[in-house]
C-alpha cells in the first residue's frame, strides 16, 4: 500500500510545474535521537488544489553539519525524482546549520555556472536562478525569535521570571491545581522554549483566571504579583496577541505565501500604533516595541526591502494572483 501511494505522489509530483521543499530536526525528548523531516509543497494539477506531503523522516547521527543536511536533502528530492531546477525554494529554520547549508550550495552552483555560462544572455540568466537550491527562512520561526526579545529586556524578564514561579508553584501543588480547578474549571500554562506563542499562551491565561490565582495563593500563603504588575502583564499580552493570531494563521498546512507580506506589514503596524499609545505610561514595554520594528525589518528584508542582497520577490509577487489579498492590506 505504501509503495502505490509513493508512486501516486511521485506522479503527481511529475506534474507539479514548482516544488517547495520544508525541513526541520526534531530531537527526542533526552536527545537520544534527531531526524530531518524533509517536506514539499506543489499544486496538485490533477484536483486544482495545493498539496502539502512528507517526503522523509531520516535520522540524524551528530554534529547535524551543513554538509549532512544537504546530503539528506538531496537524497530524499533524488529519491521523489525531484530535480533542482524543479524546487522553487527550501524553506527552514534560521540554525546556523541550516543557513550554511545553504548558503553553500549557492555559492557552489553560482560558481559552477559563471563558469560555464559565461556567454549566456540574460534571460538564460533568469531561468538559471530556479536551478539553486534557494533558501527561505521559516516566517514562523523568525517571528518567534522577534517574540523572544521579551525575554531580555531586564525589567520585563524580571517580571516573566515573576510570573514562571507562580505558575510553577501552582503546578507542582495538587492542593492549589485541585482548588484552582474547583473554581473555574481551568489551570495554569507554563511557557516553553520550543513551543510557539508560549509566552503569550502563559500570560493570557494567568490573566484569564486572575481573580481565582489570587485567591487560591492567598489561601495557600503565596506572594501574588502586585497591582502594577497585573497591569504589565495585560500590556504585554496585547503587545503580544497579533504574534500569536498571525502564527496560529501561518503554521497551517494550508497557509499560502500571499499572507507573508500582510501579515509582516500588519505586524509593523500593530507595533508602531502599540509605541505611540504606551510611550509614556509603559516606556520600558514601548521601548521594546520599537527595538521589536526595528528587527522585523532587519530579518524580513528579505521579504520588504528591494535593496536587500537576499530580497526575494516571491513573496510580494505571490499577493497580486490571490485575489483575497487587498490592495488596502499592502498600502
Amino acid at each position: 500500500m505504501y509503495l502505490a501511494e509513493k508512486v501516486k505522489f511521485k506522479n503527481r509530483l511529475a506534474m507539479a510545474r514548482k516544488v517547495t521543499i520544508s525541513i526541520d530536526i526534531w530531537t527526542k525528548k533526552g536527545l537520544t535521537a534527531s531526524f530531518l523531516a524533509v517536506s514539499a509543497c506543489y499544486f496538485n494539477v490533477q484536483d486544482s488544489k495545493a498539496e502539502h506531503i512528507l517526503l522523509n523522516l531520516k535520522q540524524m547521527v551528530h554534529p547535524h553539519t551543513a554538509n549532512s543536511i544537504v546530503t539528506l536533502v538531496e537524497e530524499c528530492t533524488e529519491e521523489w525524482g525531484i530535480p533542482k531546477e524543479k524546487i522553487i525554494m527550501i524553506i527552514t529554520d534560521n540554525g546556523s546549520n541550516m543557513v550554511s547549508a545553504f548558503r553553500v550550495e549557492e555559492e557552489d552552483t553560482s560558481s559552477d555556472e559563471n563558469d560555464s555560462n559565461k556567454d549566456s544572455d540574460e534571460e538564460e540568466e533568469a531561468d538559471e536562478r530556479f536551478g539553486i537550491l534557494e533558501r527561505t527562512p521559516c516566517v514562523i520561526h523568525t517571528l518567534q525569535l522577534v517574540v523572544n526579545m521579551v525575554k531580555k529586556e531586564q525589567a520585563i524578564k524580571r517580571l516573566l521570571d515573576k510570573v514562571r514561579h507562580l505558575v510553577r508553584q501552582f503546578r507542582k501543588s495538587s492542593v492549589a491545581t485541585e482548588r484552582l480547578l474547583e473554581q473555574c474549571g481551568l489551570i495554569l500554562i507554563k511557557d516553553c522554549e520550543t513551543r510557539w506563542s508560549s509566552s503569550f499562551l502563559m500570560l493570557s491565561r494567568l490573566l484569564e483566571v486572575k481573580d481565582h490565582v489570587t485567591s487560591v495563593a492567598d489561601t495557600m500563603g503565596w506572594d501574588c504579583l502586585l497591582p502594577s504588575e497585573w497591569q504589565k502583564v495585560a500590556i504585554l499580552k496585547d503587545l503580544l496577541l497579533p504574534f500569536a493570531e498571525h502564527t496560529k494563521v501561518l503554521e497551517s498546512d494550508t497557509c499560502c505565501f500571499s499572507l507573508v507580506v500582510p501579515a509582516i506589514l500588519d505586524l509593523r503596524s500593530h507595533l508602531s500604533d502599540f509605541y505611540l499609545a504606551h510611550a509614556r505610561s509603559y516606556r520600558d514595554v514601548a521601548t521594546l516595541a520599537q527595538k521589536m520594528s526595528a528587527n522585523m525589518d532587519l530579518r524580513f528584508s528579505c521579504f520588504l526591502d528591494v535593496s536587500a542582497s537576499n530580497f526575494s520577490p516571491l513573496a510580494a509577487a505571490a499577493c497580486f494572483v490571490d485575489t483575497s489579498v487587498s490592495a488596502e492590506t499592502l498600502i
